[in-house]
Order: structure tokens, then C-alpha cells, then sequence
């Protein structure tokens, strides 16, 4: 595992969503898998959904270090970095 230069900007967060990505669910779309922003709670979509809302939130937010919501994974990823950290 790398260690990033983002790690300062993990908070203890809340999920906002335990239905599934909160922005597929607002536009009746489906996912693959689910990640979790570490800076804010924000639950939303792997790369491998057609939307990649984790992505649109990393981008658009700035906030750089999701986990997997999925249940029996532990990883976090930092998409500045482009690495598991």
C-alpha cells in the first residue's frame, strides 16, 4: 500500500445513503459497486457503473480518498494519487 499526501483530509463520516449511490438512486439508475468519500460520506458508484458517480464527486468535490462500501472489503483509494492507500 502507498501512502499519499491526502490521508489529513480523511474525516469520520457518516454515509449519506445505506440504499445504494445516492445519485443513481435520484435518477432511477443502477450500479456495480459502492464507494464511500472519506471526506464527506458521500456513497456513489464504482467506475465499472455506467454513471462513475465516485468519480464525479472526486473530481467536482476535490475530495480525494474513498473506501469501498462493499461489505467484507477494506480498501481506500486516493484518486489524485491513483493508488490504494
Amino acid at each position: 500500500m502507498t501512502t499519499c499526501g491526502h490521508l489529513d483530509q480523511i474525516r469520520d463520516v457518516t454515509p449519506d445513503s445505506t440504499e445504494g449511490c445516492s445519485d443513481c438512486l435520484a435518477i432511477g439508475s443502477g450500479w456495480v459497486h459502492l464507494r464511500e468519500c472519506l471526506t464527506c460520506g458521500h456513497v456513489a458508484c464504482c467506475d465499472s457503473s455506467p454513471n462513475r458517480h465516485a468519480t464525479a464527486h472526486a473530481d467536482g468535490s476535490g475530495h480525494p480518498i474513498v473506501r469501498s462500501f462493499e461489505p467484507g472489503e477494506d480498501w481506500r483509494w486516493c484518486y489524485p494519487d491513483q493508488s490504494l492507500v
